[in-house]
């Protein structure tokens, strides 16, 4: 199924405060580690911090986790939609989906371990035999508490099949979530007897949809973000480089107590949309770029604030100024029931009309206007032509059309977006101006 219009048949029809359940069996799944964007972990030291981070204090009373009753919600929400699609059970591994609906991940080995939810009946693990005891540390019984060995000379696959029989064929069919490595999705088609098919319309159609709750987490990660974003820019100075910069943000959201990723880029490197690994040093009137977040409860923010160290030149302003009008035309495009599409298309308007593009042609727009997210940075659904998924209550998205020339500077603007039931609410106020990057 087409990854841009699924929802029209499934969904719409229908921090890391650090725990045990962030970080067990995960490799910390669960932090912020995109390619462009370095994860420096939870370091709380205080000892030769600059004064604007020394200063800062957690932020992290009053965080709601996401309670089980609202997880049986979503394994209930899930069977309705398999119903509704034709499929008997979905599988997946112990990743963010399985983090989604039972609480619990697991890391990957070329060891088959996952979770069957079924249409109709209790869900249950397929875990190595030997590694049942540590999966029943992990696994919380609210959820089911059915373990399916096998050993190893033994096919997991068949295993899978049989929760499936188990539970009631009427399809013959087994979704499987997108994240799903080759190999098992084939051995299931192989061993089982049942017909792969994939389980997006299931699980994002699940996951798409935000509740208060989530929105709640997602408020207080972009919160943190901005706090510790204002801390560090403060710092920057004359010589200062990308990694010290990215050390000094990543300092702050330890010092709010939260994980956190990002990527800092200077000059002309901001021009590249995920940065450089180009070592770099600030000097006056260079363009800085600064993109990432944090999690709170494994939810996240992706915040991008574009500023000049010292005094912008009127190149810089004007450009800065187009971005920052395409960012507000893509806000104003949000409306309940709108096409996706129609959100990047009226930021890309405006870019063209000030004489950059077309399409995705630099000096441009490069990218799409923004991206679905929630468990993870990037999630369905997207800002992008061709996306006719209308934009419903409970989606969320960042917005952030850029405005990349190579070889002399990029201008970014990022900032989060949810979908309340009276329309588009921002999660962060955007930047006001060049030399401002935080709203009051």
């Amino acid at each position: 199924m087409n990854r841009r219009t699924f929802i029209g048949t499934a969904a719409l029809g229908a921090g890391a405060i650090v725990r045990p359940h962030d970080l067990v069996a995960a490799g910390l799944d669960d932090v912020r580690a995109r390619p462009e964007g370095r994860d420096y972990g939870l370091q709380r030291g205080g000892g030769n911090l600059p004064p604007t981070i020394q200063a800062l204090q957690p932020m992290t009373s009053g965080i709601v986790p996401i309670t089980e009753e609202e997880r049986r919600a979503r394994i209930a929400k899930a069977q309705r939609l398999m119903e509704e699609q034709r499929i008997d059970a979905i599988f997946m591994e112990g990743g963010t989906s399985s983090f989604y609906y039972v609480g619990m991940r697991w890391g990957q080995s070329e060891r088959t371990f996952g979770v069957v939810i079924p249409a109709k009946g209790k869900i249950a693990y397929v875990c190595p035999g030997f590694e049942e005891d540590r999966a029943r540390e992990l696994i919380k019984p609210a959820f089911g508490d059915e373990v399916r060995t096998w050993q190893e000379d033994e096919s997991p696959y068949q295993v899978i099949g049989n929760i499936v029989k188990d539970r009631g064929i009427q399809f013959r069919k087994i979704g499987i979530e997108e994240r799903v490595r080759f190999f098992i999705a084939d051995g299931i088609r192989r061993d089982t007897g049942l017909e792969v098919v994939d389980a997006t319309p299931i699980t994002a159609g699940c996951r798409m949809i935000k509740t208060k709750a989530e929105i709640a987490l997602m408020q207080r990660a972009n919160d943190v973000t901005i706090a510790a974003y204002k801390a560090a820019l403060a710092t920057m100075r004359e010589g200062m480089t990308q990694d010290e910069l990215e050390g000094n943000i990543t300092a702050a959201f330890a010092r709010l107590g939260f994980r956190g990723a990002i990527s800092a880029q200077f000059g002309k490197w901001t021009a590249l949309p995920h940065g450089s690994a180009t070592p770099q040093k600030l000097r006056e009137g260079d363009v800085v770029m600064i993109d990432d977040g944090v999690t709170c409860e494994g939810y996240q923010s992706d915040i991008t604030r574009t500023v000049v160290f010292g005094k912008p030149t009127q190149r810089q302003k004007d450009v800065w100024e187009i971005e920052k009008r395409a960012q507000a035309a893509a806000f104003e495009a949000i409306k309940i029931g709108a096409p996706c599409e129609a959100v990047d298309a009226a930021a890309r308007k405006v870019i063209v009309d000030a004489g950059f593009g077309p399409g995705y042609k630099v000096p441009g727009l490069p990218h799409r206007t923004g991206h679905g997210m929630g468990l993870d940075g990037h999630e369905w659904t997207n800002f992008v032509k061709g996306n006719k998924t209308p934009i419903a209550v409970g989606m969320c998205f960042s917005d952030e059309p850029m405005l990349a020339i190579p070889g002399e500077f990029g201008i970014r603007l990022e900032d989060d977006v949810y979908i309340a039931e009276d329309g588009a609410r921002w999660f962060t106020k955007p930047s006001p101006a060049i030399d401002k990057p935080f709203a009051d």
